[in-house]
């Protein structure tokens, strides 16, 4: 076979039948490095099988057996599965153990894997009656073959499924393609100067033993992040060399607004405020982030940030994800500016305020939800965007809103705290703040995990509460119920809670309300002619009612951490101790760990790493931010060295060649993701 180049295209490939050409370009698979550059997502080590369970130990197992009996059955009416019986073989105690496997509505399987057939599988073992059962294992048919084998044998690479293109054709793809590849390919650079691009790609597909994969899994990996270290750089290289506005040089407006308050600001606040401050008064635009944990008080640092704007002249916006954080935040601005004659307009998608206090003049303060996008809001000079709960908005979003002024300074703010290496990931191209404390005052939140505890004792203890003269929010995973989930629903419970809470008020709330709806009961809760609110997760931000110090939060185990750290946060805001009841059916194993991490702190950051290591970052991060979602190597992002390392390449190389003159190929791909965003 001729020697392969990395640009040339599939259907040059002698090896590759123009159907699976096809197929590999719905995969956005077209050329051979595109090939090559489908990593493994796992590895089997083939050399030497697990033994087949007897109990479960909750890991995956790989084992390697006949298949002795099938059947295609159905269950629950029109609902089908196909099953196997996997026999092992050997002379150890544990020979001619049998383990189940079973798949739900794939019926054209028994053509795939039937008795006689030799067999690779990998899955969670789980105990149903007397048998072992793995429900939609992993599997691959044993071929007899001659001499060596890519297949068995060997550290065995496992990649993502390729519709039309069976996994042990994928393999041989990716081996003949590393056949005809020259070792030496890849051109030197910041990652591979050390090593060549080729070496690394037989390693990391068909490695003679696991550490050499993982070591060129993290070469690809610092690859990676150097790339989106560099764009993030890029782009705040870019960012930074706009001509900005100067603000924030009178005080006077931000002095009352401080002098007005019943309360000082932390420190952490006024470190912020000086951050803030410093910013608007450089040449260049100010592209912050505002990091804090609930609670902390970013409302009050913005409308400092805001009252340096005012002053100066120009108008500030605040962009809030939901009618109910927008209206939470114009009911403070309220509150809090009336006094001095700031002008503060509300726009939602349902409601218009921008002549409450009848000041005459433009409102010096647009609060909104994403209606400022899109309803034509006729800003005369924005010199100030603050975003609410960013990471709720795409990239476009964002960048409409900012385009709506001359170079506006922009303030993002998030209260999902986040650990540094995902911070230096995901905002690389802001400056930080952090709010690392709470303001005094603040009452103890005391957080139990409770396995079905009984109706009563619940009931009981929220009485107890509520004669106290506090409030409390009873949460639901669910609006309604569903018969494909076990778990409860607001509206399933709400008539419930209003007989064993019949003395009271009980409202409820949930994201399929209409606005004007939402409105009047958060109006009615705030004004305690509500004094309990069943939710589901619409109250996670921007709910202040500092009067309700219980929560009990049913199907606990269903909600991420984050989430219900954002929940928790709704109560121990005024200066009465308040009480947090995880309702969970303690089925769940890491449900529970998870739980008992909420239990044992109420630190965000703590949390926050903590979430980090129990999900890892790609469920942590999701895929809504821009950059994140196509990432290969999202695992290492928990790496914090590696992380380091690629933005200090990524830094020296923008500090040796600004405009990478010296690399078109590298320029080529940042300039490519920074015109996407």
């Amino acid at each position: 076979m001729n020697e392969l180049t990395p640009d040339l295209a599939l259907s040059s490939c002698g090896f590759i039948e123009p159907k699976e050409v096809e197929a590999l370009a719905k995969a956005d698979i077209h050329a051979v490095e595109d090939l090559l550059n489908w990593f493994p997502r796992r590895y089997e080590d083939r050399r030497c099988f697990d033994a087949f369970p007897v109990h479960v130990a909750g890991d995956a197992v790989c084992l390697r057996g006949m298949v002795v009996d099938s059947a295609r059955k159905r269950f629950g009416g029109r609902r089908q599965f196909y099953e196997i019986v996997v026999e092992g073989s050997g002379d150890s105690l544990l020979s001619n153990s049998r383990i189940t496997c079973r798949w739900f509505n794939m019926p054209y399987l028994h053509r795939m894997v039937a008795v006689g057939h030799e067999v690779v599988i990998y899955g969670k073992p789980k105990e149903q009656g007397s048998r072992m059962l793995i429900d939609h294992p992993e599997f691959e048919v044993v071929q007899n073959e001659g001499g060596s084998s890519i297949h068995l044998e060997r550290i065995v690479p496992i990649y993502r499924n390729i519709s039309g293109i069976p996994a042990r054709r994928l393999r041989e793809l990716l081996h003949e393609a590393l056949s005809g590849l020259d070792v030496e390919w890849g051109e030197p650079g910041p990652v591979f100067s050390d090593c060549s691009r080729g070496e690394m790609l037989r390693d990391v597909h068909f490695p003679g033993e696991v550490e050499k994969a993982q070591s060129a899994r993290r070469k690809f990996a610092l690859e990676e992040f150097f790339l989106l270290q560099l764009r993030v750089l890029w782009r705040r290289q870019r960012f930074r060399s706009q001509p900005g506005r100067i603000q924030g040089r009178k005080t006077k407006l931000l002095r009352a607004f401080h002098e007005s308050l019943p309360f000082d600001l932390t420190d952490a606040q006024k470190r912020s405020v000086n951050e803030i401050a410093a910013d608007l008064r450089s040449e260049r635009p100010m592209n912050r982030l505002l990091q804090g944990d609930v609670g902390s008080g970013k409302t009050f640092v913005a409308m400092c940030a805001m009252m340096l704007v005012v002053e100066s002249g120009s108008q500030a916006a605040l962009m809030a994800p939901t009618q109910i954080l927008a209206e939470q935040h114009y009911l403070t601005f309220r509150k809090w500016l009336s006094s001095l004659e700031v002008r503060v307009a509300l726009v939602t998608g349902s409601r218009k305020e921008s002549d409450h206090f009848g000041f005459e003049g433009a409102p010096q303060i647009v609060i909104g939800t994403h209606a400022l996008l899109y309803d034509n809001v006729d800003f005369k000079d924005l010199g100030l965007v603050v975003i609410d709960e960013q990471h709720k908005f795409g990239v476009s979003q964002r960048s409409r809103l900012i385009q709506q002024g001359t170079i506006p300074d922009v303030l993002v703010m998030t209260a999902t705290p986040i650990p540094r290496t995902l911070t230096l990931t995901m905002y690389g191209d802001l400056d930080v703040s952090v709010l690392d404390e709470l303001p005094a005052g603040r009452g103890k939140i005391i957080t139990g995990m409770r396995e079905k505890p009984k109706v009563s004792d619940v009931t009981k203890f929220l009485r107890e509460q509520l004669s106290s003269g506090r409030q409390g929010y009873i949460i639901y995973p669910l609006v309604e119920e569903s018969d494909a989930l076990r778990a409860s629903s607001a509206k399933g419970e709400i008539d419930k809670w209003a007989k064993r809470l019949r003395d009271y008020e009980v409202g409820l709330l949930h994201g399929k309300m209409k606005p004007e709806e939402k409105e009047e009961v958060m109006a009615r809760f705030r004004d305690n002619d509500i004094q309990v609110l069943v939710a589901t997760t619409v109250v996670e931000v921007g709910v202040d009612v500092p009067n309700a110090n219980v929560m009990v939060i049913y199907n606990a185990e269903r909600f991420g951490l984050a989430q219900l750290h954002q929940l928790r946060g709704r109560i121990g805001r005024g200066s009465y101790q308040s009480y947090c009841i995880l309702v969970t059916d303690g089925k769940n194993e890491e449900g529970k760990r998870k739980l008992q991490v909420l239990e044992n702190t109420t630190d965000g950051f703590k949390i926050a790493e903590e979430d980090l290591n129990l999900r890892g970052p790609g469920e942590v991060l999701g895929t809504a931010q821009s950059g994140m979602s196509d990432l290969r190597f999202v695992d290492f992002l928990a790496d914090g060295s590696l992380v380091r390392e690629a933005r200090q390449l990524a830094e020296e190389v923008l500090e040796r060649d600004p405009e990478l003159e010296e690399s078109p190929r590298l320029k080529k791909e940042v300039e490519a993701i920074t015109e996407e965003c």
